[in-house]
């Protein structure tokens, strides 16, 4: 039996390796930021020495994007300082870490998807914070960059769009932002399976499918049995008002390192998207 400890264990990812974890009959260590804030080094230290894991998921983070351009030293203590000191722990029990990152570490000019050893120049406050808690992790680390993440629980575009198609005439989406839908149905057995085997290094692990946010409302719409043709394209210049955090207009990730190592991808996000469109429907 293998003993895993889940930080972030209340969000929409850290819910979904829960229960993936739990169903595998691993003997689960689960913790919401209530319980571990993992920005505090002693309570760190405590509870990963005391629970003594195999392995730990790492599924905390602070991911409100723009709040981190007003606040870069929460940023920094909660997705860059906090790494280090759960990279401590793991390193004192002998444990293997599990590092969730972002598609956000890039600065989205590549006309490619990226690949794992291409460079990084985060644009914000919260690329750089999650590129530095890479660094903290170490090379021993799995680290797996993703992106657009949606799942049952917690906030995400799926459950935003569901809402605002029956409420508006009309959606606007941006059109020149770029990347991969990714569910945490199926990311989170694939980051269990990389902890369990001890796979070490950056990976890149989406949902099979490249589209614009316009592109993915549309899809969204469309599954929940709506018409196409209510979403709109506009521009990332034209939203109202701006983001204080700029994204990064291409965020494809080539999940090349997966392919490379033989571990199956995720399927294409159009079969998540529909089963998670039917569970939130009920």
């Amino acid at each position: 039996m293998t003993r895993i400890l889940i930080t972030g264990a209340g969000g929409q990812l850290g819910h979904d390796l829960v229960a993936h974890a739990t169903a595998e009959g691993d003997e689960v260590v689960a913790l919401t930021r209530a319980q571990l804030d993992i920005g505090d080094r002693d309570a760190v230290h405590a509870t990963i020495v005391g629970a003594r894991p195999d392995v730990v998921l790492n599924a905390a983070a602070w991911t409100a994007v723009d709040a981190c351009e007003s606040n870069p030293e929460r940023a920094t203590r909660d997705n860059a300082d906090a790494v280090r000191w759960v990279r401590e722990a793991c390193d004192e029990v002998g444990a293997h870490l599990v590092h969730v990152s972002t598609d956000y570490v890039f600065d989205g000019t590549l006309d490619r998807p990226y690949r794992e050893d291409d460079a990084t120049n985060p644009l914000s406050v919260y690329g750089r914070s999650k590129l530095a808690g890479e660094v903290a992790a170490g090379p021993d680390a799995t680290i797996v960059r993703t992106s657009w993440v949606c799942g049952e629980h917690g906030s995400n575009m799926v459950k935003t769009v569901l809402r605002f198609m029956h409420e508006r005439p009309t959606l606007s989406f941006v059109a020149d932002q770029h990347g991969c839908p990714t569910f945490t149905a199926d990311l989170a057995p694939l980051l269990r399976s990389l902890g369990v085997g001890g796979f070490g290094g950056v990976y890149h692990a989406t949902n099979q499918g490249a589209v614009s946010w316009f592109e993915f409302v549309q899809d969204i719409v469309e599954v929940a049995g709506g018409d196409r043709a209510m979403v709109l394209p506009i521009t990332t210049a034209e939203l109202q008002p701006s983001r204080p955090a700029p994204r990064p207009a291409n965020g494809v990730l080539e999940n090349a390192a997966l392919a490379a190592a033989g571990v199956p991808l995720l399927r294409h996000y159009r079969e998540p998207l529909a089963e998670l469109v039917a569970a939130l429907r009920g």
